[in-house]
């Protein structure tokens, strides 16, 4: 899962701190989810589905279609 949000988030070519605004959180706390240092909680995983316009399940890597 941290290795496919940061994949996301490169492939959409915006920073963590452009997408900690968006979430409304600091850069050093995202950070620490795309790292796997922290766990992503339900509620981000769902803001970043709907960012990134997938799906919460290809997000956890239980499907590759996005």
């Amino acid at each position: 899962m941290y290795r496919r949000i940061r994949e996301l988030r490169e492939d959409k070519d915006i920073s963590q701190t452009a997408l900690a605004k968006v979430l409304g959180m600091s850069q050093t706390g995202y950070s620490k989810y795309e790292t796997g240092e922290n766990d992503v909680p339900t509620s981000i995983l769902i803001k970043l589905a709907d960012f990134y316009g997938t799906s919460v399940d290809y997000i956890l890597g239980r499907t590759d279609e996005r």
